[in-house]
């Protein structure tokens, strides 16, 4: 044991020599870091699931060095793990194999301001296309979730994606997973308010996405969603083809459901809901979304030993608002006991055996 850990560690000396020598024309020297404290916050993410150590944990500051990192990973024969803010439950972030890469995205945190865009926009399957202005926010894919839902508060408008980890989750992982929150119910979870977005591919080939006749409402809505994926030639500048996606709605969403989780193939749509398997998504375009003018919150409060009946209320509640006109669901979250432990909630009723 002891000499085949000599043997190791020599390899590894080797090898590391040769990794960095290769990186080093790729990216600065300290965005290639194989210390101890890199390689074990890279272990795992919010699973907890640990079954290998990275090789080295790589930090670009750029899109383009995304795509030239990944492309000498593919050289020295290195399997890639993308990653943001390790908030994801699902170990999509977790190395599997010896020798894995992870590139870390939370470098690439470009924020602009909120911008008017003309799109053209199609909000029902007979209705003729037409444009329209609306605000948008363009962010990188290390941008925390918060700062877009600040950004859009501060010019006035709403960022519908508000999963429970937006304080810490980045923007490339809410597309990857597909992320939610309680205003999903109102616009959709990220794939419903995506307006474009960036990849790197598995061959170091750069593609873009683009939502085409956007409903700015729930996509399955529509009987048939439209998508332009463009793939680039190795030069990164010119487009090597353009592919229109037509995908039924109900592809995209599980009747009766927010979202479908078992459904990651979504029609062969790139990046969303694929958890960083089929390619590095490195910034993106969201459309933004105005407030009804008069807003209330009604909380429930469930008690009791048989708290089944929590859940039918809730749906019947959803139910009855659906046939209330000018009224709208904007929110819902549901919140168990051990969250309303964990943040010393205090009833708002009085409590009933």
């Amino acid at each position: 044991a002891v000499n085949d850990f000599k043997i190791w560690l020599i390899e590894s000396a080797i090898k590391r020599r040769k990794v960095l020598k290769k990186l080093l024309k790729l990216t600065r020297k300290d965005n290639i870091c194989f210390d101890g404290l890199s390689r074990v916050s890279h272990v795992t993410d919010a699973s907890d699931w640990r079954v290998e150590f990275p090789f080295v944990v790589l930090t670009p500051d750029t899109e383009d060095e995304v795509q030239t990192l990944v492309q000498g990973c593919i050289e020295l024969e290195l399997p890639i793990i993308p990653r943001g803010g390790g908030t994801g439950y699902t170990g999509g972030a977790v190395p599997l194999r010896v020798n894995s890469v992870v590139i870390n995205t939370e470098k690439l945190d470009s924020l602009g301001s909120v911008v008017q865009r003309s799109i053209v926009c199609r909000p029902e399957e007979q209705a003729d296309a037409y444009e329209k202005i609306v605000p948008t926010a363009a962010a990188g894919a290390g941008v925390v979730t918060r700062r877009v839902s600040d950004l859009a508060e501060s010019a006035g408008f709403v960022f519908a994606v508000d999963p429970t980890s937006q304080d810490a989750s980045c923007i490339g992982g809410n597309i990857a997973m597909n992320a939610g929150g309680k205003k999903a119910v109102m616009w959709g979870t990220t794939l419903d308010n995506l307006l474009s977005w960036k990849m790197v591919m598995p061959d170091a080939r750069w593609m873009t996405i683009e939502r085409l006749d956007h409903n700015l409402a729930k996509i399955h809505e529509l009987k048939v969603a439209r998508f332009k994926v463009s793939r680039f030639a190795a030069n990164g500048k010119d487009i090597e083809s353009e592919t229109i996606l037509e995908i039924p709605g109900e592809q995209l969403r599980k009747q009766g459901l927010g979202k479908d989780v078992t459904n990651k193939f979504l029609g062969g749509l790139p990046g969303v809901q694929k958890e960083g398997c089929d390619g590095i998504i490195t910034s993106a375009v969201f459309i933004l979304h105005t407030m009804p003018k008069h807003i209330r919150t009604v909380c429930m409060e469930f008690f009791g030993a048989d708290m089944a009946n929590s859940v039918p209320a809730i749906v019947e509640t959803i139910d009855y608002l659906k046939t209330q006109e000018g009224l709208v669901l904007a929110g819902l979250e549901h919140l168990d006991e051990r969250y309303i432990k964990a943040v010393g909630y205090s009833t708002k009723s009085a409590k009933s055996e």
